[in-house]
């Protein structure tokens, strides 16, 4: 059962990242959007709020909080700007979280703790131009050389791929056991033949960066090898069923934040001698939008509880992306079609917030992906 009252903690998270998001993040989103700029300095602030390891334990840096905490925050956040809420997704959920499930004491002595207390930003490196949707297709290859790997390949559309400092690479060890024989290796940016290539000019999410990178006989230590070899697949599967919940929350921000300016845009529009909030119209415009966003709201939470008690959730992570990100392309695009002409310029957000919607359908697993992975789940339940 859900419980639908958020503890003193929880609204306490809500409310500290509501205010940083409209106080650090509001003034510069627009122009950022425009330049893609990096957010580099809004990012370190997070840091030490403790918004980029929120769900790692203090004994490594982190904020030792809740996924729904973590959900809460990542709403508020996404609500004024996606870009800095993908940033802060990756950087949580895929790449904090494998390394303190998987790694050694050392290396979350060495890694986690830099990453989780925002000193350090990471990413997670796992498609490639040829391997998206199906990952189990890895051509990046790694071999191993006198007590160290030898790192090959190619890796497309990474998140942070220019600004961070640590990376989860994903390389082929084993080409004859398939998906079994995939190995994730952390990366340090500074090592020769690792070359992050230039910024990708994106429809949305503009002030996060994204590049490929080309590895060139990157040579790493069999330390850094995370979880084992040949658990390379296991870890970038179970990232994604938690990343999913982050990816989630983030577009129910972008759906709330484009719904909140929907409304009050709504009040301050005279049309016909009244506000057209007063407009049988508008109003079923907005119910509708506050319905889809209610029932990914519900989605999202209860995928982030289930994580919480530590049961399974693939199938309610798998359905809160699906739902959530449908819901915020959706509800942006009415709110351009409530906002009329001034929904089509920038200064009114809801054009920026409509091309950061859409790539929620797409990464970290694409909507006809989610389709598989609940059908998969139900059938093996039935």
């Amino acid at each position: 059962m859900l419980n639908f009252k958020y503890s003193e903690t929880q609204e306490m998270i809500r409310e500290t990242a509501m205010q940083f998001a409209q106080v650090e993040i509001s003034p510069s989103v627009i122009n950022r959007d425009i330049s893609c700029e990096f957010p580099k300095e809004i990012i370190q602030k997070m840091g030490d709020l403790g918004f980029m390891g929120m769900m790692v334990s203090p004994e490594y840096g982190g904020s030792g909080l809740d996924a729904v905490s973590y959900v809460l925050a990542m709403e508020e956040i996404s609500k004024v700007d996606a870009s800095v809420g993908v940033i802060m997704s990756v950087n949580n959920s895929l790449v904090c979280w494998g390394l303190e499930t998987f790694g050694t004491p050392e290396q979350k002595d060495k890694y986690l703790r830099v990453l989780a207390s925002g000193q350090k930003l990471g990413a997670f490196c796992l498609s490639e131009p040829e391997a998206g949707s199906d990952a189990t297709h890895q051509h990046t290859i790694a071999h191993y050389d006198q007590g160290n790997w030898v790192i090959n390949g190619m890796k497309n559309w990474i998140t942070n791929g220019t600004s961070a400092d640590i990376y989860l690479v994903f390389a082929q060890t084993d080409r004859e056991k398939k998906h079994k024989g995939i190995t994730c290796f952390i990366v340090d940016k500074d090592t020769p033949g690792f070359e992050p290539g230039k910024k990708e000019d994106k429809l949305g999410i503009r002030s996060s960066d994204t590049c490929s990178i080309a590895l060139s006989n990157v040579t790493v230590p069999e330390s850094n090898i995370l979880g084992g070899v040949g658990t390379g697949f296991k870890i970038a599967m179970e990232s994604l069923n938690g990343g999913r919940i982050g990816i989630a929350a983030q577009a129910l921000g972008i759906a709330q934040g484009a719904f909140e300016r929907s409304v009050n845009y709504s009040k301050e529009r005279i049309a016909f001698g009244k506000p057209i909030s007063e407009l049988q119209a508008i109003q079923f415009k907005l119910a509708d939008m506050s319905v889809k966003i209610e029932a990914a709201r519900m989605l999202t939470i209860r995928a982030a509880t289930l994580k919480d008690q530590h049961v399974s959730y693939v199938k309610e992570a798998a359905m809160a992306k699906l739902a959530a990100s449908k819901a915020a392309v959706e509800v942006a695009l009415e709110a351009i079609q409530v906002h009329g002409g001034y929904g089509y310029v920038r200064e009114y957000h809801v054009e920026r917030m409509l091309r950061d919607a859409k790539i929620t359908e797409i990464y970290e697993g694409t909507s006809e992906i989610q389709h598989i992975v609940i059908a998969r789940e139900l059938l093996k339940a039935l």
